[in-house]
């Protein structure tokens, strides 16, 4: 790349997406100690943004149960200098954020509101529809600012969905999906990340479809949107992140050894080791230490696989 080198933030997202999918007779072998540990080895590879925690019901997801997250989050404390996000889904979510002490007055964690581009996906994922949705938003972060809670948005299905195999492909407008963005600007959220949940758009599908959401926006507020991509193979998701550096976009999601997805059945992520070679081979900056990073990979797959076993 000539000139200066592009400043590329990197959230690791395993902890949150992974962890959501441990089943109940497997907690044993992801427990917040496990957890901890691996936030922490994260953050002192260089990483400035975690995804921790998710308030979900945990019938859906049982290591999120709010027991293990305060626990999880009692230990591992309060981050100077890093962004730690928890998802809330629902008001019930907001609920047990605010009695964990999440929030700026507690561990000082970031909130994470999602919504999905397609409505059967938001059934699906969210069980209401998208209004639904944003209108509980808008109550959450009405109160969530008052408090000085920092917001993060996510659009799932930005680049499609398909309610089953073979189905259709279910596309959203580049208006419906820039309204969003919008929509959550409104309400107070600084950045605002777009996924493929179910890799449904190879590199010309994602470059062209995120070139026609920059021109409708006319180029405004690039600097607040990032990439999120499922993909059932993780170096065709690293190729898709790096076609749209390509475009401006500077923030991504990852997570190790491509590990995670959502509860409603998307494949994996992009591996996070490979995507900090990739970006670190392409000219851009991290600050992350890959020979760590390569190290905690390891180590997470042995995690991996007894959690799996």
């Amino acid at each position: 790349m000539e000139g200066s080198a592009p400043q590329v933030r990197v959230t690791d997202v395993t902890l949150r997406e992974f962890g959501q999918n441990v089943p109940r007779d497997r907690l044993a072998a992801f427990p917040p100690e496990t957890r901890v540990h691996a936030a922490r080895r994260l953050l002192e590879a260089g990483f400035t943004s975690l995804e921790l925690l998710s308030c979900v019901h945990p019938g859906v997801a049982p290591a999120m149960a709010p027991d293990l997250l305060g626990r999880v989050a009692d230990a591992l404390g309060r981050r100077a200098g890093a962004e730690i996000v928890t998802l809330v889904p629902n008001r019930s979510g907001y609920r047990t954020f605010l009695k964990l002490g999440l929030g700026p007055e507690g561990h000082g964690h970031a909130l994470g509101m999602f919504v999905s581009a397609v409505e059967p996906h938001n059934r699906a994922n969210l069980g209401c529809a998208i209004a639904d949705t944003l209108e509980a938003y808008g109550e959450i972060a009405r109160d969530a600012v008052s408090r000085g809670i920092r917001l993060n948005g996510y659009v799932s299905a930005a680049f499609g969905y398909r309610e089953r195999v073979g189905a259709e492909l279910l596309v959203p407008t580049v208006e419906a999906v820039s309204g969003l963005v919008d929509r959550f600007f409104s309400m107070g959220v600084r950045t605002v990340n777009l996924s493929d949940l179910q890799g449904v758009a190879d590199e010309t599908a994602t470059v062209r479809f995120l070139e026609r959401l920059l021109e409708h926006r006319r180029g405004g507020g690039l600097d607040r949107i990032g990439y999120h991509p499922h993909h059932g193979s993780g170096e065709r998701a690293v190729d898709n992140s790096l076609a749209v550096l390509g475009l401006g976009i500077r923030r991504f999601d990852a997570s190790l050894g491509g590990t995670g997805g959502c509860v409603t059945g998307a494949p994996g992520n992009q591996p996070t080791e490979r995507l900090v070679q990739r970006l670190h081979e392409a000219g851009a900056e991290t600050g992350i230490d890959e020979t760590r990073l390569l190290a905690l990979a390891r180590w997470f797959e042995g995690v991996r696989g007894d959690v799996l076993a």
